[in-house]
This record gives structure tokens, sequence and C-alpha cells, in this order.
């Protein structure tokens, strides 16, 4: 996220709800796209191994190139919004997916897809971002989570496509025409921001009084300060395996797990995806409306991870049919309280460093995905190697992963206060 707009030298002009709104959901059709692009794999996974002849680790490294370069750019990125604006920086970064997504349909070889991978995964790095620092600069902070649940429930639309929809195009022609057509949908959506979004010029009233921009030095510096607070450990643990539990079953394993665990064809793996996917629309809103506030909200994160991890046990445990396909709608339903983490990071700093912790955050979130989706794939050929059921690895691992991050959050220490 955002740093809290030293540069701006005062706070935007407000917007009327109709604008505000507008321009939210234009920025939210980006956020969309992110969404697909980082859950293509499930659909796209057996035409890919068949075509590359790719392992299940070699699998688990191309869904996860995507999540570590969006990882590792949430703080450049957080910074450029800073310094050139939210419509500047995702006007400028985005193209870098449109053309990954170019370069992957045409691709001839694995290399050229993790570079494909690369290039969508830093295009995509402000998607989100930008939709959260719009939320926090222009709507009421009463409304932070229950907005932001609403934005993240329009952007899940974005993977309503990778079910049904990319299962049948791929299933009538190939995973490559995935490729493209999602460039033509990212190309739609920049053009979408540019006729929309536009920021307000900040008022001037008093610039006297106004404190001098930060240089970039004093940026990175306010980063370093961040990680010498205690409670940031059990933070950005816990943010490290909670999203990264739901996209490594929605975005990697669920396609090949009900295809070759009960012979599923491509269409009717697409048809559970769509369904989690529709499930998960709702759901960010939903938490984000039944926000307990401070004082019981890091309670219910924890428990909430515990009830995900038990899930995710449950489908090692039982090889059930029935179990694999309600097992992730009802990780769709839950995921909605990844919401919640926002709104404790949001009341676990003090103003002045709301927007850096913002960004440390959602770079932890998007760092798990990838570490999860390598890890994962790790524990699948490693489990096929010894003759064990590969995808009961995968389940076991993320229910682990899962109970670690729980738990430090639990045990390690907790702001003193919230704000």
């Amino acid at each position: 996220m955002s740093l809290p707009s030293a540069n701006a030298a005062a706070h935007p002009e407000p917007l009327s709800a109709p604008q505000a709104w507008a321009m939210l959901l234009a920025l939210v059709s980006g956020f969309a796209l992110s969404q697909a692009f980082r859950t293509i794999t499930a659909i796209m996974a057996t035409g890919l191994q068949a075509e590359f002849g790719l392992s299940a680790q070699a699998l688990g490294v191309f869904a996860g190139t995507f999540a570590f370069a969006f990882g590792t750019m949430q703080l450049f990125m957080g910074i450029a919004i800073d310094f050139w604006g939210i419509r500047r920086t995702l006007l400028v970064a985005f193209p870098m997916a449109i053309a990954g997504a170019a370069l992957s349909a045409v691709a001839t070889g694995y290399s050229m897809l993790l570079l494909g991978q690369v290039l969508i995964g830093v295009g995509c790095a402000p998607a989100f971002l930008v939709c959260t620092v719009f939320i926090a600069r222009y709507f009421a902070p009463s409304r932070f989570a229950a907005v932001s649940g609403a934005a993240m429930g329009v952007g899940g639309l974005g993977m309503l496509f990778t079910g049904t929809p990319l299962a049948w195009l791929v299933e009538q022609s190939s995973w490559r025409w995935g490729f493209g057509v999602l460039a033509g949908l990212a190309a739609l959506a920049w053009a979408l921001i540019f006729w929309k979004v536009r920021e307000p010029q900040a008022a001037h009233a008093d610039t006297a009084t106004h404190a001098k921009p930060e240089s970039l030095g004093q940026t990175v510096r306010g980063f370093g300060a961040l990680f010498l607070l205690p409670h940031t450990v059990g933070i950005l643990l816990l943010a490290l395996m909670t999203y990264a539990s739901m996209l490594s079953l929605r975005g990697l394993w669920l396609g090949p797990l009900l295809i070759d665990r009960h012979g599923y064809t491509l269409v009717a793996s697409g048809h559970v995806a769509t369904a989690m996917s529709l499930v998960s629309l709702f759901s960010p809103a939903f938490f984000g409306r039944m926000d307990p506030g401070p004082g019981t909200r890091r309670r219910w994160l924890t428990g909430f991870t515990v009830l995900m991890a038990a899930l995710f046990a449950a489908m090692g445990v039982w090889q059930l049919a029935w179990l694999d396909v309600a097992g992730p709608l009802a990780v769709g339903v839950l995921s909605g309280y990844i919401v919640l983490q926002y709104a404790d990071v949001r009341s676990s700093y003090p103003a002045a460093m709301t927007g850096r912790a913002m960004s440390v955050f959602t770079m932890a979130l998007f760092l798990g995905v990838a570490l999860m989706q390598w890890i994962t794939g790790v524990a699948a050929s490693t489990a096929k190697a010894q003759g064990a059921e590969p995808y009961a690895a995968v389940m076991f691992t993320i229910a682990g992963m899962l109970a670690l991050g729980a738990a430090a959050f639990r045990w390690l220490p907790a702001p003193r206060q919230q704000v």
C-alpha cells in the first residue's frame, strides 16, 4: 500500500459517492484480471504438462513465479503510488501483464512461460494495491473493511472466468487461447482505467504548514522501522499462510486433484472451480460487515485459520469425491475472513505507519503464495517418487503451514493497543 501521503502535502479533495464508486470499479477491473491470471494454472495444468512434460514441482514453480514477482514488487509499487499517483502507476505497470500474457500464448518452452509469468506478476503488482489506497483516501475510515470486502468480492469475478469458461475454452482449443483471451481482456481493463480514473488535485489552502516531501531514502528507512515493532512478525507470518492456502488450492491443485484423483473431466473440474469462485465473491463483503472490531478480531483470525487447516487436513485424510468438492466450496466461503487481516493491520499501527504496514502485509500475502505453491509442488513430487498419493501430501502441507501461521499469530507479541 501507499505510504501515508507525505508527498501529497495535503489530504486529497473529496469525491462524490458516485464518482468514487465509478473510479473504484474501474480500478477493480484491473484487480479482476489479476485474480484471473493468478488462478489459471488449475485449469491449464494438464495442457501445460502434456505439451512441456512438466513435473508437479515444475508446475508449482510456474504457478509460484507470478506470486513471487507480484509480491516482491509491492514495496516498489507502494513507493511509486506516493511519488507518481494511483493512475499513473497502474497505467505504466499494467501493460507488462498484457505483454506477459501475449508472450505466454506463443511460448515455445518452459523458460518462456516463466518469463511470461514474471511479466504478468510485475504488471499486476499494483492492481489491488491501488484499490486499497483509493479506498483509504476517498472513503471514510469506518467503511474501510466493508468497502475493501466489496472490492475483493467484485474483483473475484476474474476467478469466475478461470473456472468453467476457461476450461471450456481450453478443451475446445488450447491453453494458448486462454492466455490470448486474457491478454485482450487486460487491454480492455487498461483502457477503462485510462478513461475513468482521475485523481483530484490536493487542496493547497495552507501549504506553509505542510511537511516537506519525504526523500526516497527516508521512505526506505520508514519501512525498516516497521520491522523493529515486535508485533509485526506475527502479523506477517500469518499473512504468509492464509491467502496462500486458498490460492494454492484454487489456482494450482484443484483441477489436477479432481482429474487425477476422481477422474473428472476438465470442464467438470472447471464447474467446481467456478462454484468455489462464486461463493468467494460474496464472502469478503460478508466478513467485512461482520468485523467484530479490534477487541475480538484477532481471536477470529486465529480461529478461522485453524478451521481452514482442519479442512485441508480432512481432504488429505479422506480421499472422497464429495469431500474434494465440498471442501473447496467451504474454503471459498471461509476465505473471506482474510479481509479482517487488512482491518487488523490498519488498527495495529499508528496512522503514520499504516501505509507502509499495508504494503509490507500485501507483499507477505503474495510471497506466501509463491512459497506455498513451490513447497506443495516439492511435496507432491516427493510423494509421487515414493509411491504415495501426491495430493494427500499437498493437503497436509497446506494444513501444517496454516497451523504454523495461526500459532505464530497467537503466541508471538500482539500490539499493545489497537488504534
